[in-house]
């Protein structure tokens, strides 16, 4: 089940939770105006009969796996880091987090290492790398050859 249509039927279904109306005509049957008719219209997962229930369950199946540490491999590498520091940086401390917790956050590592594993996130190394050390993330060796985490 590609990862874009999970995410959005669970949008989906989080707005018939707050809406009275859809949660209404859905769950209750009951008689639909035109704009809550064509918003329903557009669920995949709501039929003549109701809820897909089937469906609902891969989609709550394929949101659970986007909770483990292999969730990552769903989403490609970032391309472009954002310009504004304050969406910036909380990404590339995030980044430093996830490098760190695979290669073990009390050993030093070698800037080549450090650069292949921000790499595997991100295509800017050296933007998220600057950013943890200016950030307090990363501490540099004296001779720069190699990054503690710090967090």
């Amino acid at each position: 089940m590609p990862l874009r249509e999970s995410v959005a039927r669970a949008r989906q279904a989080v707005a018939v939770l707050a809406s009275p109306s859809l949660r209404s005509a859905i769950v209750g049957g009951a008689a639909l105006d035109d704009r809550t008719s064509a918003a329903v219209a557009a669920f995949d997962w709501v039929g003549d009969d109701g809820p897909d229930t089937a469906l609902l369950g891969r989609t709550a199946q394929e949101l659970q796996r986007l909770q483990g540490p292999a969730a990552l491999l769903e989403f490609d590498r970032i391309a472009r880091m954002p310009v504004p520091d304050d969406q910036r940086h909380p990404l590339s401390v995030r980044i430093a987090e996830l490098v760190f917790e695979r290669l073990g956050a009390g050993r030093p590592v070698p800037e080549p290492v450090l650069n292949a594993a921000i790499a595997m996130f991100a295509e800017d190394v050296a933007i998220v790398r600057r950013d943890a050390v200016d950030l307090g993330v990363l501490v540099r060796t004296d001779d720069g050859a190699s990054y503690r985490y710090v967090g």
